[in-house]
This record gives structure tokens, C-alpha cells and sequence, in this order.
């Protein structure tokens, strides 16, 4: 009878009503969670609105309020919104002010980096010699796909998670689990790296660290954002939107022809997603993001930029929940101990490294969250030392949003080969 029930018509089939509901759930979600009361902040505190913006279209999916499987809404998401978004993201990229980064900030974001990409295969390879089906599984639900998306996240962002979802193509039961793991785990760590932020200077004494420089970069950030910031005006919209739309369709445009030709000529190369129209899709994308970043297109950033890329990101967000089945995250608890171990090493190899080049913990905590958080958590715990370092966290969060993608998606292959 339940079956019946949940194989019966949506109740609601328009698509115009959809996106009016699915805008109002993201409306309430940011107009609450900037709410000042005591409750509901202590509520977004264990919820965040990021979590919310997946599940609550998700719970309207699995109640068969609507059919997310069969809408079109999230393959417009996939397609038109998040090479968007990575384009303008990608703007903000200023490779001459991250070199200047590179002694402390490239040390740690870089450890960071390779404690995702080495962590995942580990906790793969070590939970499959102990309980293979937890990461096991094969076709769309094999594990290794849903955890190629969360190295997605984990090195670049939400925009780079649903570009690795794109490519190595979990199912949507998979990828339900995963958010939530994705989610506990991540802000797990936030808040003992905001803990620890808060303890400082205890911490820099045992990486034995001199945090000097730390005081004088947020003076340099805070005096460059002082003399460029601006109020938007509409042509700077229309700029960033031709800009963004244009460079997808030239991507989408260069993109069909190579991923026909290696299809017919080398299908081998299937199995590195080659194949596959949206990796190339995403390739061209970042591209394009890094190629105007070094013109004056850069300076709408002041203007806004990153700021619609995460309106589109929301919106692509919420168009994936979807297809959510929320049931999906208690089938595979085991997935929470894949990605705890996972952390774990990341987070021993950035503090044997901090230790070894006596770094600050702010680099530590920047370098962390900048691969696992993305530009929402790693700008909070940038600000949980200086309100002015929030723009060392987002550079480098752009940096991580132009690797994140490939660096996912090769990490990726590496659970796939060490997969039971």
C-alpha cells in the first residue's frame, strides 16, 4: 500500500509552482537564519542553512509532493548555473597576490590539499578491508562515486561537488547519504577549528610560531578593501551576467565536439571521464574564470561578483535537493566513519607540517577550511581572528574552487582503484 502511495502522481506537476516553492524555501532559509533570536540561531548552530537548502526540497521529493527525478529544473541547474557560477567565482583570482601567500598560506592550503586527496583512498582502503559493502557497491551506487563528489567539496566547494557529481555520476540515493556526511563532518571540524582559534595563541606556542605577519597581512587586506569597495550599479549585473552565460556557452560549444570525437575515436578513455560532455564542460569553464581574472573584468568582484556566482550556486543547491531521497542516509551509516577517518589524517598532516615550519594556527585553520569549508565556512573562521583576513580566506578560496574540480575528480579514480 506505502508503495502504491509513493508510485502515485506528484501532487504538484507544474513546473512554474515548483520553482515558486523551491524559491520560497530558499527565501525563508536566509531570511531566518539571519534571524537574532536565541532559538533559531542556536538552531542554525546544528543546522546549517546550507544543509537545509539540500534536504528541505529533498523531504518534498521523498513525500511525492513532487517528482524531482523527472523535473527538468536540475539538469538547468547542472548545465546553465554551475559553470556559471565557477566563471564568476573564478574572477576574483589574483595569482600575484596569492604568491605572496605562498610561504605560510601555500605551505598549509597545499598540506590541506593533499591530505583530502591521500585521506579519502586511505579511509576507502582501510574501511574495505574491514566492511567492503560499506564501500563497496556497484554502477551509480558503487561508494567510490559519492565519495568522489565529497572530494569535491572538500578541496574546492559546493559548486565543485556537483561539477564531480556531474562527471563520475553517483546515484541520487548516493549522493543524499553523502551530503550529510559531508555536512556533520565538515562543520564538526569548523568548530574545533573555531575553538581552537579562540585558544591561539597557546597553539602557537607549541607549533613554536611567531604570528608577527598574520597582524601585518590583515593591515594589507584591510587597507586594499578599504580603497576598492563600491556600490554595485545595474550595467556591472548585466556585465557579470554576459560575461558568465557567454562563457558557458562557449564552453558548452567547445565541449561537444571533443567529447564526440574521443567517444567514437578513443572510448577507452571512458573510464578517466573523458567521454563525458560536462567534464569538458567544466574544463572550458575554468578556463575562461582564470582567463578574465588576469583582465580588468577582475575588478567586479568589488562590484559583486562572487556574491551572484553564490546566488546561482544557492540555486543550483536547490534544485539538486530535489532529486534528494532523504530515507537514502540512514541505509549507509558506515559513510560517517569513512569520512571522520578521512579528516583525521588531514587534519594530523597539517599540524605535523604547521609544527615542523613553525607555522601560525591561523594558516593552519585558513589552509584547512579553504580545501573542506569553501568561501562561507573559511571566511567565519578567517574572521574569528580578524574581520579584515576574510580576504586571504576567500583568494585562497578561489584558488581552491579553480583545482577542485580535477583535483576531485582524480582523487576520485584513486578510491575507485583501492575500492573492494
Amino acid at each position: 500500500m506505502q508503495h502504491q502511495i509513493l508510485s502515485a502522481t506528484p501532487l504538484i506537476t507544474d513546473q512554474a509552482v515548483i520553482v515558486g516553492m523551491l524559491m520560497i524555501i530558499l527565501g525563508v532559509v536566509f531570511y531566518t537564519s539571519g534571524l537574532q533570536n536565541r532559538l533559531i540561531k542556536g538552531f542554525y548552530n546544528i543546522i546549517p542553512p546550507l544543509l537545509l537548502c539540500y534536504f528541505l526540497p529533498g523531504l518534498l521529493n521523498s513525500a511525492n509532493v513532487f517528482d524531482g527525478e523527472s523535473s527538468p529544473l536540475p539538469a538547468i541547474g547542472s548545465r546553465y548555473f554551475l559553470p556559471t557560477c565557477l566563471i564568476l567565482f573564478l574572477l576574483n583570482l589574483d595569482l600575484k597576490e596569492l604568491w605572496t601567500l605562498r610561504k605560510n598560506a601555500g605551505i598549509m592550503f597545499v598540506t590541506g590539499t593533499i591530505g583530502i586527496m591521500l585521506g579519502g583512498p586511505l579511509a576507502v582502503w582501510m574501511i574495505g578491508t574491514i566492511s567492503p559493502d560499506t564501500v563497496g557497491g556497484s554502477g551509480s551506487d558503487a561508494a567510490w562515486r559519492g565519495l568522489g563528489t565529497l572530494a569535491g567539496s572538500w578541496i574546492g566547494g559546493s559548486a565543485n561537488q556537483l561539477a564531480v557529481r556531474e562527471i563520475v555520476q553517483p546515484s541520487a540515493k548516493l549522493f543524499s547519504a553523502i551530503i550529510a556526511v559531508d555536512v556533520f563532518v565538515a562543520y564538526l571540524w569548523m568548530a574545533l577549528l573555531l575553538y581552537g582559534a579562540s585558544r591561539y595563541e597557546k597553539i602557537d606556542r607549541w607549533f613554536r610560531a611567531e604570528s608577527s605577519d598574520v597582524k601585518l597581512l590583515s593591515e594589507k587586506l584591510e587597507q586594499k578593501n578599504r580603497n576598492n569597495r563600491r556600490y554595485p550599479e545595474v550595467k556591472d549585473f548585466i556585465i557579470m551576467l554576459s560575461i558568465a552565460f557567454g562563457g558557458t556557452g562557449l564552453a558548452t560549444w567547445l565541449a561537444k565536439p571533443i567529447a564526440k570525437y574521443i567517444q567514437e575515436n578513443h572510448p577507452t578513455l571512458a573510464n578517466l571521464s573523458l567521454t563525458n560532455e560536462y567534464f569538458w564542460i567544466i574544463l572550458f569553464a575554468t578556463i575562461a574564470g582564470i582567463a578574465l581574472s588576469f583582465t580588468s573584468a577582475r575588478k567586479l568582484e568589488f562590484a559583486g561578483a562572487s556574491k551572484l556566482a553564490s546566488v546561482f550556486l544557492y540555486l543550483l543547491i536547490i534544485t539538486i535537493g530535489m532529486q534528494m531521497d532523504i530515507l537514502a542516509i540512514s541505509e549507509n551509516p558506515g559513510l560517517f566513519i569513512v569520512g571522520f577517518i578521512w579528516l583525521i589524517f588531514h587534519a594530523l598532516l597539517l599540524f605535523a607540517v604547521g609544527r615542523y615550519f613553525k607555522i601560525p594556527f591561523f594558516y593552519f585553520a585558513l589552509g584547512s577550511m579553504s580545501n573542506v569549508g569553501g568561501v562561507a565556512s573559511a571566511s567565519v573562521t578567517a574572521s574569528a581572528f580578524h574581520p579584515s583576513l576574510i580576504s586571504a580566506a576567500v583568494l585562497l578560496c578561489v584558488f581552491s574552487y579553480a583545482i577542485g574540480t580535477y583535483a576531485g575528480w582524480f582523487t576520485a579514480l584513486l578510491m575507485q582503484m583501492v575500492s573492494p
